[in-house]
């Protein structure tokens, strides 16, 4: 004989958990599906002739990624303090990068219900790496696929970067 449960039906809230940083004041995420490890910040040797926003190249346990300055790129001003900078190691199915961001503050889960498509206002080819601003608490976080936010023809200059 088969049991009944009585009360209301249990709601179940999906989840994505993210990596939450900052740059600057201003709070942003990245799913950590994404993520291969996050490293302190260290000695990173320039390309020359690289784009601006290419901080240059590290050597990680034998293989050499190229990083990107998340500020650079998104056109804000140079962080000042060094101390709590990090590099996120973020990989797609093709290559890894590294992004220097000011500080990595927490691992989240973020009910998806939480979480809103990008404004109409900046949506466009130029930002196709917002995926959606959460609401969490009084904060909101800027939720962006770190794998997409160099375009193609950036990724083409990073493996030239790469390998010299």
């Amino acid at each position: 004989m088969a049991t009944q449960l009585s009360g209301p039906p249990v709601q179940i809230s999906a989840e994505r958990q993210i990596v939450a940083f900052s740059l600057g004041s201003e709070l942003y995420g990245v799913d950590i599906s994404k993520v291969r490890e996050i490293i302190p910040s260290q000695k990173i040797v320039r390309v020359p002739r690289a784009p601006e926003f290419v901080e240059g190249i590290i050597n990680l346990r034998g293989r050499v990624i190229p990083v990107l300055d998340l500020r650079k790129h998104f056109g804000l001003p140079r962080s000042q303090s060094a101390e709590d900078q990090r590099i996120i190691l973020v990989e797609d199915e093709y290559d890894s990068i590294g992004v220097v961001v000011d500080a990595v503050s927490s691992v989240m889960q973020i009910p998806v219900d939480s979480i809103e498509p990008p404004a109409q206002v900046i949506v466009g080819p130029d930002v196709e790496y917002i995926e959606g601003i959460a609401k969490v608490d009084d904060d909101l976080i800027v939720l962006v696929d770190l794998t997409k936010i160099i375009s193609d023809a950036e990724k083409r200059t990073l493996k030239e970067a790469k390998n010299p």
